[in-house]
């Protein structure tokens, strides 16, 4: 089990280098660093201070199988269905090939993750707020930024959501609590850390009003 110390990363470079990692080993990852990371994101913004959170660690392999298959449902319904279509279209389409390829082995692979991280929100299920996520996911982030200097990979998740109260009921969540995501975490089996491409800022960057040029 890979136990190391944090890498000693300045802070834009941490921020330019922490894409999506969705190829990932099956190395066990040390109960003190998973500690660590959660130390570090709930360090993060909540609304009004409140921290109605809970954060799931989640390693037994009985309850990821049927979570990972009913990730695999989501998958196959929003994109594993087009896969076709996604893989043969000109480049520069909504999916990258290499996007797409990417997060399809990580549907085929999920349960093999070591650790999975599930954001929860207490009291949100009936929620009709559409910011509630602006509540966590700045925690969320600086889980996934902490999780860069242990040399983890993650990624952001959602596609159990179609199950979502199976999910809570298999979690023994409240009745009233909401999963915002699913992380999983793990030591990078493949890429490397690298700026992601992203779109100029010039054309996503207005100020003062839409599509008002800098």
């Amino acid at each position: 089990m890979i136990s190391p110390e944090p890498q000693d990363l300045n802070l834009l470079e941490a921020l330019h280098s922490t894409p999506a990692r969705r190829y990932l080993s099956t190395e066990p990852i040390a109960d003190d660093i998973i500690r660590a990371i959660l130390d570090a994101a709930v360090r993060g913004p909540s609304g009004g201070n409140y921290q109605g959170w809970a954060w799931i660690v989640v390693r037994d392999p009985e309850l990821k199988k049927p979570i990972a298959d009913w990730y695999r449902e989501g998958w196959n319904r929003h994109y594993g269905s087009r896969r076709d279509e996604i893989l043969n279209a000109p480049d520069g389409g909504p999916m990258s090939k290499r996007s797409f390829l990417a997060a399809d082995h990580l549907a085929a692979h999920l349960e093999e993750a070591p650790v999975w991280i599930v954001p929860v929100m207490l009291g949100a299920a009936k929620s009709t707020n559409p910011r509630l996520g602006s509540s966590i996911y700045g925690a969320v982030q600086q889980l996934m930024l902490a999780a860069r200097a242990y040399g983890l990979g993650s990624t952001l998740t959602t596609l159990h959501i179609g199950h979502e109260q199976d999910v809570r009921q298999l979690l023994g969540l409240p009745d009233d609590a909401l999963t915002m995501a699913l992380i999983p975490l793990g030591y990078p089996a493949k890429g490397r850390w690298s700026q992601p491409k992203r779109r100029p800022l010039d054309e996503v960057v207005f100020f003062d009003r839409y599509q008002s040029p800098a």
